[in-house]
């Protein structure tokens, strides 16, 4: 079943595709109604997040967070299909980097960078980095339980240059392109929700408990190499810039768990800027800290 669905999808996919955006576009004005009033989808989820996210905000506020949410939702999906008919020079203008030269300069002075970022903003897009540096671009994932759709996403997300690497993984990759001299931007989407076995840290993220993965911090530290904060800010309708804001350089000077909240709290930041383009959908809170408290 799970390749049939597969199929289906790609199928239709490829057909859609190969509309300009404009059209597709026309197609999540379409798709909204049908998500939001009809198939209601995950809308408990997303009202319990942003209620629990911003207690300060009245029922009225939520709704209109709410709304806009699955209004740009809906883009989102478009433009993820639009991923497997898209020219590259089409995707890189519209996806722009406001400023290299700061990245450029680690690399001159032969260092690897630890990029952060969430579930904000068209990530998937931002892989068009890999088309504007002359470097190793890579991202880690954490692989979907969809076989087929996990291929997928990793043909989709290496095929202007970048590579992917599963979340356990890390480690090794990164220790093979530092020996191999292979300047390169490891990217870590941070807001995943842990498996319950890898849950090592809690702190107040929205307003809640919440579960933090210490990959990034670890790394981190032991290499020695910068971290960057990547904010995607959505300038129009189908048109991103990407951010890289410094957090730190030698991060081994910094005390136990203080990265980590640093980069949190830049999420939290952006995602109070502007909370629609943040994947609420994400169960990001299904883990209690009451469950692993020994």
């Amino acid at each position: 079943m799970d390749y049939i669905i597969y199929k289906v999808f790609v199928s239709f996919g490829k057909v859609i595709a190969l509309l300009p955006m404009r059209g597709l576009y026309i197609l999540s004005d379409l798709l909204y109604p049908i998500v939001y009033y009809i198939i209601k989808y995950r809308r408990k989820v997303v009202y319990e997040n942003l209620r629990n996210s911003f207690p300060e905000k009245s029922n009225k506020e939520i709704e209109q967070i709410a709304k806009k949410f699955y209004r740009y939702f809906c883009d989102l999906l478009f433009e993820t299909i639009k991923l497997l008919h898209i020219p590259p020079d089409e995707l890189v203008r519209r996806f722009k980097f406001r400023d290299t030269s700061q990245i450029l300069k680690e690399f001159e002075h032969k260092k690897h960078i630890l990029a952060v970022l969430g579930h904000y903003g068209n990530w998937e897009w931002g892989l068009s980095l890999g088309l504007q540096i002359p470097y190793n671009f890579v991202g880690i994932y954490k692989p979907l339980t969809n076989k087929y759709f996990d291929e997928l996403m990793i043909r989709l997300r290496t095929q202007y240059g970048c590579e992917a690497v599963p979340m356990r993984q890390t480690a090794r990759a990164l220790n093979t392109y530092i020996q191999q001299g292979r300047l390169t931007i490891l990217n870590f989407i941070t807001d995943q929700s842990p498996y319950s076995s890898d849950i090592q840290y809690w702190t107040t993220f929205l307003n809640q408990d919440t579960p933090v993965l210490l990959g990034v911090e670890k790394f981190a530290k032991k290499t020695r190499q910068p971290v960057y904060y990547l904010s995607i800010i959505r300038v129009r309708r189908g048109y991103y810039e990407i951010e890289f804001e410094k957090l730190c350089d030698d991060c081994s000077t910094l005390e136990n768990y203080e990265l980590t909240e640093i980069h949190v709290k830049a999420l939290e930041k952006l995602i109070r800027s502007a909370p629609e383009y943040w994947l609420w959908t994400h169960r990001r809170w299904k883990n209690k800290r009451e469950q692993h408290t020994p």
